[in-house]
């Protein structure tokens, strides 16, 4: 897919990957444990630009840090996280808000996403992601995990 071919008017639903899509896919352990991420704050604004766009946006992880939902609530966006099977989990949610999986866009990193790429309308992958999620994915953004990723969608929307 050409990126230019890429249209709003095309997209009811946004599904982001957490780690390696909003992260760059480390995380930071204390000694007590807790874990913690770095986000992009330019991916915040981008998802706050997408809301007024009227998609809906949603994140979808099978990671179980509490980062997670914080961060999703801060975006002020659903999540779904805790999830083995990101196929089942999404195909529930899309039945429920009544969304045609050809009318979701996808953006994943990693082996765990392959389903839900097969699966979805759109997909885009970071730059950095799994090898054999780039070789599915229909659009590979410049931007590595982390690193402006939902940015650089806006501007293919905008």
């Amino acid at each position: 897919m050409d990126k230019k071919r890429l249209c709003i008017e095309d997209i009811d639903l946004i599904v982001y990957d957490f780690d390696g899509v909003m992260t760059n896919n480390k995380v930071l352990v204390d000694q007590s444990g807790r874990e913690s991420v770095v986000v992009n704050r330019s991916d915040g604004l981008a998802v706050s630009a997408i809301r007024k766009m009227k998609i809906k946006q949603i994140i979808l992880s099978t990671e179980e840090n509490p980062v997670v939902k914080s961060r999703a609530d801060k975006l002020k966006i659903p999540c779904i996280q805790s999830v083995e099977n990101k196929k089942k989990a999404l195909e529930k949610y899309i039945r429920r808000i009544g969304v045609d999986r050809k009318r979701v866009l996808y953006i994943g990193n990693d082996i765990n996403d392959l389903e839900v790429i097969a699966y979805t309308g759109y997909t885009i992958a970071p730059s950095d992601a799994y090898p054999d999620v780039r070789k599915k994915a229909k659009i590979i953004t410049k931007a590595k995990g982390g690193e402006g990723v939902v940015r650089e969608l806006l501007d293919m929307l905008l």
